[in-house]
């Protein structure tokens, strides 16, 4: 897989001696550097897009939280009680159906924050005030985990800082096969290493400049060795011709390729679309399946595939997954329990999936 690299890097005044910052100017001693005394004239002008965003680097200083629940826990839906930390905005990646090109359209810069450190603070404060219980964190909100991880080396940071505490599991998601810096690192058990998969039309036709499932899955078996526990995300399913077939290969490939007592977790999310987001993937060039499908409004204010083939895309998946991966932990992402209960037979408490997924997780 080609390794992303900046046309340019902005690096905010009074950050250059930084450590994120000298990491990043040593990985890329060519990119030429302009140092600004305000990071938000490096941001794209609106008339260039969201795409602008990705063609540089801008290295500042966080002043807000780090930290914060999953804004998937919606009032109504069944919640992991996940959360989510952001070391970084925007991806090096152009999935069609990112999120990201409605969240961070006024500020669609590629930043990547100086000051990590801070962070980590905001979660050792959590985690000495809550010292019972457990938490799952994860850095795959507002960017890929990884992508940026040759670059920045943020793994150096984090994977130490969660190997040395006992009630937090650390999750790394990511589309790409950058694992190089964390196969150095030890884990002690407290981190899962995720991938976002999806059927191969889907892989193939919606996600530019990832990794394919092949190397995504190469890249998964070297941290699985390394002490690394693995996650799976079939989210979103997207609805298309031979979705059913193109599902269950993918489910076959990670179960031909993965030791799965290893797996910590595996979620399946069907497709999810605010009007703001169907409105920006009505204006990209090319067309896309994730407008193909018939979808509906639902009580959160998104467009989701109507009920019955959605309920019929979980159980069809759910029974591959059972078949060829047994006694591995699966969990609906974004669903009421109404949903759950047909699917699964089971409606979970928020705290009771929360604990079980943490369970798992630290096998």
């Amino acid at each position: 897989m080609k390794r992303w690299t900046p046309a340019r890097l902005w690096l905010e005044q009074g950050e250059e001696d930084s450590p994120v910052a000298r990491c990043v100017r040593q990985s890329l001693p060519g990119v030429p550097v302009s140092v600004l005394g305000d990071p938000r004239a490096a941001e794209p002008a609106a008339s260039e897009g969201f795409a602008a965003g990705k063609h540089d680097l801008v290295l500042q200083r966080h002043r807000g939280s780090f930290l914060q629940h999953c804004p998937a826990g919606t009032p109504g839906l069944v919640c992991c009680n996940y959360f989510v930390a952001d070391f970084a905005t925007n991806c090096p990646f152009d999935c069609s159906y990112c999120f990201l090109q409605e969240y961070l359209a006024n500020n669609p810069a590629m930043k990547v924050f100086t000051n990590p450190e801070d962070g980590l603070a905001e979660i050792a404060a959590l985690l000495r005030a809550h010292p019972a219980r457990h938490f799952r964190i994860g850095t795959g909100h507002l960017s890929d985990s990884l992508a940026l991880d040759p670059i920045t080396g943020l793994s150096r940071i984090l994977v130490p800082f969660f190997a040395e505490h006992r009630n937090a599991v650390l999750e790394l998601k990511t589309k790409s096969d950058c694992v190089d810096e964390l196969l150095r690192l030890d884990p002690r058990g407290r981190v899962v290493v995720s991938w976002s998969v999806n059927a191969p039309r889907v892989l193939a036709e919606e996600e530019p400049g990832t990794a394919s499932l092949s190397e995504r899955l190469a890249a998964a078996r070297r941290v699985q060795e390394a002490g690394y526990r693995l996650g799976f995300h079939f989210d979103p399913l997207i609805e298309h011709p031979g979705w059913a077939a193109g599902y269950r290969d993918t489910v076959a490939q990670i179960a031909a390729a993965i030791e799965p007592r290893r797996i910590a977790w595996i979620s399946l999310g069907s497709l999810r679309l605010t009007p703001g987001l169907r409105a920006a993937l009505r204006a990209r060039p090319r067309r896309s399946l994730t407008l193909s499908g018939e979808l509906v409004a639902c009580a959160d204010g998104k467009a989701r595939v109507w009920r019955g083939l959605r309920l019929e895309m979980y159980r069809r998946i759910q029974s591959y997954l059972r078949q060829a991966l047994p006694g591995v932990e699966t969990y609906l992402c974004m669903e009421a329990a109404n949903v759950w209960q047909i699917v699964r037979g089971e409606s979970p408490g928020d705290r009771q999936l929360a604990e079980r997924l943490s369970a798992g997780a630290l096998q």
